[in-house]
């Protein structure tokens, strides 16, 4: 790339994470008022559903709806968004938004152990040491004493930590048996349209069905807003693969960590232990050490990845 060409794209990363840093900080608020996970799940593919609609019907993109493809929308409705969120909106009712924002980074450092057990991936000390470094950081946020951890709930961090690892298999369930040819707009498309026909029921039986009623409170605008900017964000990222690489792109990891933990203290106005910063610290590294080469990034498919968040 040229001089420009990297100032341009950098500033698109850090665009991108921005605005799936903001997400976390509109998730505490979708939450704040009482809406239950399933009926926030269901309206957040609902939303998404329409916005993935619009953008496909522009650029002229079909839905395959053969039987295959329809078990990947299930399978990527369930483990990219309908569990990993479910399990983060009832973690954001006891923790606060920047410690979800990190607790996301341990993504990578899930991928590798499940790479190795699929046989996706080879050993690697350098990687090994960089799941060591992040389960350090998690060990950090949940240290027993007020004043080093701020007293964090341990079962909640937990389940937050759950949407990570969902995150984490949908990437390589992904790596290991593809998206059926289809293109990333086309698997996000189709699994927000099955996961809206999947959580549906379950909002209704389990009554957290939200029904809207204007004008929206801040939780309803909340929820929206974080909705729209994942389609787009999510779309921007993807055209940045085909533009700037994987391997660049893929540093987008360390900015959503970082602006989810600026945003939580411009909007939600949180407050850190000295530990947290010390544990952003270890997962920044663990990240750094985790993510694959430049070689081994490259032969890697870049095609869809954590498309629920």
């Amino acid at each position: 790339m040229t001089r420009r060409e990297v100032v341009f794209f950098t500033l698109m990363l850090c665009v991108l994470g921005a605005g799936w840093g903001i997400t976390q900080p509109l998730t505490k608020i979708a939450v704040s008022t009482g809406y239950g996970h399933f009926g926030l799940v269901f309206w957040q593919m609902v939303i998404g559903a329409i916005c993935m609609t619009v953008l496909c019907l522009g650029r002229g993109i079909r839905l395959p709806l053969e039987r295959q493809h329809l078990r990947l929308y299930v399978i990527i409705a369930m483990i990219g968004t309908i569990l990993p969120n479910s399990a983060s909106y009832q973690a954001a009712v006891h923790l606060p938004s920047g410690i979800l924002s990190l607790l996301l980074s341990m993504v990578p450092m899930f991928a590798f152990p499940m790479a190795l057990a699929m046989g996706l991936d080879r050993f690697s000390w350098r990687r090994f040491c960089g799941l060591a470094f992040g389960l350090m950081g998690v060990l950090l946020i949940v240290a027993p004493g007020a004043e080093l951890s701020m007293n964090l709930p341990v079962f909640w961090v937990f389940v937050a930590l759950f949407s990570g690892f969902c995150y984490a298999f949908e990437g390589n369930f992904v790596a290991r048996w593809g998206t059926q040819g289809l293109s990333p707009f086309q698997v996000l498309f189709g699994a927000s349209i099955v996961g809206s026909l999947i959580s549906l029921p379950l909002a209704l039986g389990s009554g957290q069905f939200i029904t809207p009623a204007l004008p929206l409170d801040a939780a309803q605008w909340a929820l929206i807003a974080s909705s729209v900017i994942h389609v787009l964000v999510y779309s921007g990222y993807v055209w940045m693969v085909g533009r700037a690489g994987p391997v660049f792109t893929v540093q987008v990891s360390y900015l959503v960590t970082g602006f989810g933990l600026i945003w939580a203290k411009l909007i939600l106005s949180e407050h850190y232990a000295p530990t947290i910063w010390a544990a952003l610290a270890l997962m920044f590294l663990g990240m750094y050490l985790v993510q694959p080469r430049a070689k081994a990034a490259l032969a890697e498919d870049p095609a869809i990845g954590d498309t629920g968040r």
